[in-house]
């Protein structure tokens, strides 16, 4: 398979939200972590969707903690970055997100009701594997660290 990575801020609900604007979006928030969004490439471009190629067993890591909106304060500005091997292949800041978190809670809850535990992916950076010249691809025994400034750092092996 062609497996990718992708860093992403993970919003935790903490309470049931719907219809919510903006400025009330953050008061529904419990906590953030870091998304390994893993994407089986190949399975994204056969199936023509991506949702096959983002529910793989093991896919989807998260981690290492949930750092708590009173302990975080503001989630825009925080620098993240992902290495394989080592090498860094992502690195971007929060505040390049297509839609910032207040947008994406709101936008969100406009369509279903936001519940406790939900966990929201942002959106990742550039800088993913298949968009590269030539594309890479993750292989057994890769080390894959993603960090997110104030979070911490998720640190995967991949297997086969």
């Amino acid at each position: 398979s062609k497996i990718d990575w992708e860093v992403e801020l993970g919003v935790v609900i903490g309470k049931s939200c719907k219809d919510v604007t903006e400025e009330q979006s953050l008061d529904y928030i419990a906590g953030y972590t870091v998304i390994n969004d893993v994407s089986a490439r190949d399975l994204q471009m056969n199936d023509g969707q991506w949702i096959r190629g983002k529910s793989l067993d093991t896919f989807c890591p998260m981690g290492p903690c949930i750092v708590t909106q009173d302990e975080l304060g503001d989630a825009s500005g925080l620098k993240m970055h992902t290495k394989v091997n080592g090498v860094i292949k992502q690195e971007s800041s929060t505040s390049n997100l297509m839609y910032n978190v207040k947008q994406i809670i709101s936008l969100l809850s406009k369509s279903f009701v936001l519940e406790p535990g939900d966990i929201i992916a942002t959106g990742t950076p550039s800088g993913v594997g298949f968009v590269r010249e030539p594309p890479e691809f993750l292989k057994p025994s890769d080390q894959v660290e993603l960090f997110i400034e104030k979070i911490g750092y998720l640190r995967n092996t991949v297997t086969k």
